[in-house]
C-alpha cells in the first residue's frame, strides 16, 4: 500500500454538501483512495510522498464528461468556419478518418496534457472513427503515459449515406465488426472496481450516423457486461428534423423506444428538449453533458441547465472536441 499527504494548503475546496473551504488544510490517501480531509494538524504526520501546499489552493480534480481528443489535430480548419453541425460535420469527416494510430497517440498526449494543466483529472474520449488501422488500444496506451484517470469509448458509426446517414460510407464501419471490436474492448480493459484508472463505455456516435439495431444491441451488450452508455442526443434542431423524417419520432422518444433512458446512459449536449423529455430523463436518472463552448461555437442553442438541476437530473460538463470551439 502507498500513502500520500497534501498538507499546509492555504485553502483546501471541499466541494461537500456544505461546499466547505477549509484553512490550512490538507488529505490524506491511501493506495489513490481520499481517507481523510482536514486542518492540517489533524492529518497524520507523514506518509510515504508528502506535498507541502502551503501558497496553493487545493480542490477536487476536473470530470471532462464529453471529449474528442482527435480533433486536437483539426483546429480552424478554414471549411468548418461559421457553420452548424451538420456542414462542419462534412467538412471533417474525412479528414479525421485518415488519422493514423501515431496522429491518435499525439492527439490524446496534447489534449490529455492541455486538461491535466487545467485541473482536470479524469477524461471520457469520444471516439467513433476506427479506420486507417486505428483502434481505441492507440487512446488508451497514450492515456496511460500520461496517467490520467481515462472513460475510452468504443464508438462507431455503421449508416453512411447511401442508407441515410449523414457520413461518408468511407467512414463507418460494418455492425458486426463494430459489434465484435466491442466485446474485445470491454474484456480486454475495462475495470469495474472503484477508482479504476480506466473503464470502457459503448458510444455510438448519434442518431442519424447508426441504426437502430446497433444501438439496441450495444444497449444489451453494456448491460450484460455492467458498463455504461453514451451518445450524442438533441444537439441540434437539424437531428430533430432528421429523427421526425426518418423515425417519425423526436430523439428522446427515440431513444426511449431502444431503451437508451436509464441509470447507465448519458447524453452529450441534450440542448433541444422539452420539459416532458427533462421529467423523462429525471424519472429514468439519464444524465446530461453540457458542453457550452462548443454549442455557442457551432450556434446549436443552450442546454436547459437550471431546468435539468431543478428537476434533478445529474448534469456534468464537456469541452466536446477542440475543432467545435477552436480552443
Amino acid at each position: 500500500m502507498t500513502t500520500l499527504l497534501a498538507k499546509n494548503t492555504d485553502v483546501l475546496v471541499t466541494m461537500d454538501g456544505q461546499r466547505r473551504e477549509l484553512r490550512n488544510a490538507g488529505l490524506f490517501a491511501r493506495d489513490g483512495i481520499i481517507e481523510q480531509v482536514g486542518p492540517t494538524a489533524s492529518l497524520p504526520a507523514t506518509a510515504d510522498r508528502v506535498l507541502d501546499l502551503a501558497g496553493h489552493i487545493l480542490l477536487p480534480g476536473l470530470i471532462n464528461c464529453h471529449h474528442h481528443l482527435d480533433q486536437v489535430l483539426t483546429r480552424n480548419i478554414p471549411a468548418a468556419q461559421n457553420t452548424n453541425l451538420f456542414p462542419w460535420l462534412m467538412a471533417h469527416y474525412r479528414i479525421w478518418a485518415r488519422r493514423t494510430p501515431e496522429d491518435t497517440r499525439t492527439a490524446v498526449l496534447v489534449g490529455c496534457g492541455e486538461l491535466a494543466l487545467s485541473g482536470c483529472t479524469t477524461v471520457f474520449d469520444h471516439a467513433y472513427l476506427f479506420q486507417n488501422g486505428c483502434r481505441v488500444d492507440d487512446q488508451i496506451a497514450a492515456a496511460a503515459e500520461l496517467g490520467i484517470r481515462f472513460v475510452a469509448s468504443r464508438g462507431s458509426m455503421s449508416l453512411g449515406q447511401s442508407k441515410g446517414g449523414l457520413p461518408p460510407d468511407d467512414c463507418v464501419e460494418t455492425e458486426d465488426a463494430i459489434l465484435r471490436d466491442c466485446v474485445r474492448a470491454i474484456e480486454r480493459y475495462h475495470d469495474p472496481t472503484p477508482g479504476a484508472m480506466l473503464q470502457i463505455v459503448l458510444a455510438p456516435c448519434s442518431p442519424f450516423s447508426v441504426t437502430a439495431d446497433l444501438m439496441r444491441e450495444q444497449a444489451k451488450m453494456a448491460r450484460h457486461y455492467g458498463i455504461r452508455l453514451h451518445t450524442h442526443l438533441c444537439e441540434t434542431l437539424d437531428e430533430e428534423r432528421y429523427t421526425l423524417a426518418h423515425m417519425g419520432l423526436r430523439p428522446v422518444a427515440y431513444m426511449e423506444s431502444l431503451d437508451w433512458v436509464g441509470e447507465d446512459v448519458w447524453y452529450a449536449h441534450a440542448v433541444h428538449v422539452n420539459d416532458a423529455e427533462i421529467g423523462l430523463f429525471a424519472r429514468k436518472g439519464a444524465g446530461v453533458c453540457h458542453c457550452p463552448s462548443s454549442n455557442m461555437r457551432l450556434a446549436s442553442g443552450i442546454a436547459p441547465v437550471k431546468a435539468y438541476r431543478d428537476a434533478g437530473v445529474r448534469v456534468g460538463l464537456g469541452v466536446d472536441g477542440a475543432a467545435s470551439n477552436d480552443g
